[in-house]
């Protein structure tokens, strides 16, 4: 079966700690609902750096990159099809999907 990263980008924060425990339990009922199709889920990133070309650091990230969640599915059309199930939608993020290919030989 072919592997996939679902990257999440943007999205807005929850306006109140209930607002923000009601998405996480959506999400993590996403989730559970992908059984081992979820090959490494629930990977929020946070202190992120940019190396430029010219070996500068900068703070920050050139995307709104917030995480990623890598699936197992038969086809890229099955993997989008998960995807558009993710409840990160519903805060106005947006994901991108994209195949990842196995350089082991």
């Amino acid at each position: 079966m072919t592997q996939y990263i679902i990257f999440y980008l943007g999205g807005n924060p929850p306006a109140t700690p209930e607002e923000g425990q009601q998405h996480f339990a959506k999400y993590k009922e996403w989730l559970a609902s992908l059984g081992s199709a979820a090959v490494s889920p629930m990977n929020p990133i946070k202190n992120t750096n940019t190396i430029n070309p010219d070996g500068a650091v900068s703070a920050g990230s050139q995307t709104a990159m917030s995480g990623y969640t890598i699936i197992e599915a038969e086809s890229q059309e099955a993997a989008l099809a998960i995807a558009k199930r993710c409840p990160f939608l519903d805060i106005g993020g947006s994901l991108e999907v994209a195949e990842l290919i196995n350089m082991n030989g």
